[in-house]
């Protein structure tokens, strides 16, 4: 699943292709795609609408409509968006279509089924469930020692299970958790609450830094149209992660091997030396 960096380039992308253009209609494929609304009030919400501008809250993309309405959407597993023209074919797992003044259409497509959309007022957009819940941006001011130090205190849960619950940290995954515990020495079986203060203000460090080097990684990838944010998750393949996915291989400080382990059903990754406690 996509987390805060590959979401915040695939909202830079679509930002840079249909921040104002104008949805001439929008057709809702796939009905469970948004559950809260049916195809023609999704249709009547949309149609006519200009894209102000696109953005992200956690792993969320935001669609800010002139219209007073805000099309939230979560990608999850295989969700996409993509920019085609008009006489490409819809691809087959299309479950929505935006199309747009010029000829130009904005379809996702999502051949796993788990992608959701909803459509809220904006100026209701901070009380809409899936937004209300989330924690604070982790790369913004709001995520300080002071908060990230109070979660993990009131928390019994292994820091892992913590660190990917969006109510307490949010954006991050398997990916980035791991990369930055492994970064603070920090072990993932610990339970949250035992987290030293030091090693709390390591981890928010390491938190930003890991989110923040690959934003920058995405942000130097081509914006491919037929493929919003495809490049991105070319970050697994550009980049040499610490820890994640090499369980066996060396430790890249103490050349100990790498262990995998399961934690609340998923994976995790670190080293038994570098982060025994």
């Amino acid at each position: 699943m996509p987390e805060l960096p590959e979401v915040e380039i695939v909202a830079r992308s679509l930002n840079k292709l249909v921040s104002k253009r104008k949805i001439v209609s929008a057709e809702l494929l796939r009905a469970r795609l948004a559950p809260d609304t049916n195809p023609e009030s999704f249709s009547a919400d949309l149609n006519d609408a200009n894209v102000n501008f696109v953005h992200r809250r956690g792993k969320h993309v935001l669609f800010d409509l002139d219209n007073g309405r805000t099309l939230i959407t979560h990608l999850r597993m295989s969700g996409k968006f993509m920019l085609l023209d008009a006489n490409v074919p819809d691809p087959k797992f299309t479950h929505a279509i935006f199309q747009f003044e010029v000829g130009e259409r904005l379809v996702f497509q999502d051949q796993r089924h788990f992608g959701l959309m909803k459509i809220v007022r904006t100026a209701e957009l901070n009380e809409a469930k899936e937004i209300k819940k989330l924690a604070p941006e982790p790369l913004g001011d709001d995520f300080s020692l002071d908060y990230l130090r109070s979660t993990m205190q009131t928390s019994k849960r292994s820091l892992k299970e913590v660190l990917l619950d969006q109510t307490k940290v949010c954006g991050l995954g398997n990916i980035y958790a791991a990369e930055a515990m492994f970064l603070s020495k920090a072990n993932p079986r610990i339970a949250a609450c035992k987290l030293s203060k030091p090693k709390t203000a390591a981890l928010l460090q390491n938190i930003r830094l890991v989110l923040s080097e690959a934003v920058a990684l995405g942000s130097t990838m081509p914006v491919v149209p037929h493929d919003i944010g495809g490049s991105i998750y070319g970050i697994n393949s550009e980049w040499k992660w610490r820890v994640y996915d090499r369980e066996g291989e060396q430790c890249m400080t103490c050349q100990s091997p790498i262990t995998r382990i399961v934690q609340a059903g998923r994976s995790t990754y670190f080293c038994r030396t570098c982060q025994r406690r």
